[in-house]
């Protein structure tokens, strides 16, 4: 399974346990992701702990979730970046639209804060 989800009160965290988070699996994450959103979970974390690769369809996916929260007033949350995959979201400049946890449990005690 390239991705688990566990459920923590009303968040959903996603795991992504592969190490390239590309065009081979990114649909996979996006179908996740709208299923989660039919389900009515509108804070999802993105755990990316395990993934040391990521390419534009990897971003594309990030940012539906990023989408989907912000349209039923939810929150996003991406955790665990490992330093490559950090230098591309700051390279595209998406470390200043999307929010960045350290690890689940700082991801976790953002949305509760909010």
């Amino acid at each position: 399974m390239d991705f688990t989800v566990k459920q923590i009160e009303r968040t959903s965290i996603v795991s992504t346990n592969v190490e390239k988070l590309n065009a081979a699996n990114a649909s996979d994450l996006k179908a996740e992701l709208a299923v989660l959103n039919k389900q009515n979970i509108n804070n999802i974390v993105i755990d990316m702990s395990k993934t040391k690769y990521c390419d534009s369809s990897g971003l594309s996916a990030i940012l539906l979730a990023n989408r989907l929260c912000k349209d039923t007033n939810g929150k996003f949350i991406l955790c665990g970046l490992q330093s490559n995959v950090q230098k591309l979201i700051e390279i595209a400049q998406l470390d200043r639209v999307l929010s960045i946890a350290k690890d689940q449990n700082a991801a976790m005690e953002l949305i509760s804060n909010s």
